[in-house]
């Protein structure tokens, strides 16, 4: 049986065939005959509260849920345009809530999974806004917001994310090796999968004298793409909408 691994899906109305190949995925016989499914963040191009009344929640929520109701149990962690998803919505859609930084143990491999936002120390003004956006003041300050208002601020963040997107060094946004050889040694572990950063590869490379993989999960903007890990094989593919 393979665990599979999908992150950075930014589903929007905007880009419906993306949300009819998730689901069709997630109803497909490799993710059935799954032993899990992790998805690691960014499963939408923003979340507005558990509350959000709009058909695409609702949608996430029926793919999701069908496939947990198979007996392949469905993880979740939040990233950086979902991070407001809680556990009411992961209740309704047979979501089992992971922290960021967690390991486990993948087809006897341990493994650190993580959304990998918190990797791109290069980028200071990011991490200066993370950290003031996931303080609990911030979130419940946002969700006491009506929902129209919520999604004009959504909308206004999207904005500003693609401009400061556009305008910053790209190597600034990548994954710090340093970061990432401090997070997987504080871990203990020589197997990392994240996504956030768009660079779908399978990195090896020495921790300490010894054999380490770093796993990116690609994005979904034009097509899919999933991680599939069986025994020793480790599959990174993408999927075509059609």
């Amino acid at each position: 049986m393979s665990t599979l691994f999908i992150a950075d899906l930014h589903l929007d109305d905007a880009r419906p065939q993306i949300t009819a190949l998730f689901e069709r995925y997630l109803a497909s016989d490799e993710a059935r005959a799954a032993s899990a499914v992790y998805i690691l963040g960014d499963l939408v191009e923003a979340w507005i509260g558990d509350d959000d009344d709009a058909e695409l929640p609702s949608r996430i929520a029926q793919a999701t849920r069908a496939l947990r109701d198979t007996g392949v149990p469905v993880y979740f962690m939040v990233g950086n345009r979902d991070f407001l998803l809680g556990h009411a919505f992961a209740e309704r859609a047979g979501l089992t809530l992971l922290d960021d930084g967690v390991v486990h143990d993948i087809e006897g491999t341990p493994t650190l999974l993580m959304h990998g936002d918190v990797l791109c120390t290069d980028d200071v003004a990011y991490q200066t806004v993370r950290a003031q956006v996931r303080t609990d003041a911030w979130k419940q300050q946002i969700l006491s917001m009506s929902l129209e208002a919520r999604r004009a601020f959504a909308a206004n963040a999207r904005n500003d994310s693609k401009a400061k997107t556009g305008s910053t060094d790209e190597t600034i946004m990548d994954a710090n090796q340093q970061a990432v050889e401090d997070a997987m040694r504080k871990a203990g572990v020589r197997r990392l999968v994240h996504g956030h950063t768009h660079r779908p590869a399978v990195h090896d490379f020495a921790l300490d004298g010894a054999p380490a993989q770093r796993i990116v999960l690609g994005d979904w903007y034009d097509h899919g793409s999933v991680l599939r890990i069986d025994g020793d094989l480790v599959e990174l593919r993408g999927l075509q909408t059609n």
